[in-house]
């Protein structure tokens, strides 16, 4: 599970961020290439390209939060 997944399991009404999984897999990949030789300065910069939202519904609930069903849709994940 990723740490966004973690951190809403923990009780955390909402998680929102980089997906750290693929942003290992780049950094890997990077490396990769530097220990093969390329010049890590000639290697481009890359943002992330994907962000996850994951929903706590039970703090919510217990913070007597309704949540909207588009939220609710958006979200990545939803757990509780």
């Amino acid at each position: 599970s990723s740490l966004l997944s973690m951190l809403a399991e923990a009780g955390f009404l909402l998680s929102y961020g980089v997906n750290y999984d693929l942003l290992l897999k780049r950094a890997v990949d990077y490396m990769d290439r530097v220990l093969r030789g390329a010049a890590p300065s000639e290697l481009a910069i890359e943002q992330p390209r994907r962000f996850e939202l994951v929903i706590n519904r039970a703090t919510a609930n217990a913070l007597k939060l309704k949540l909207s069903s588009s939220l609710l849709l958006r979200a990545d994940r939803v757990v509780g």
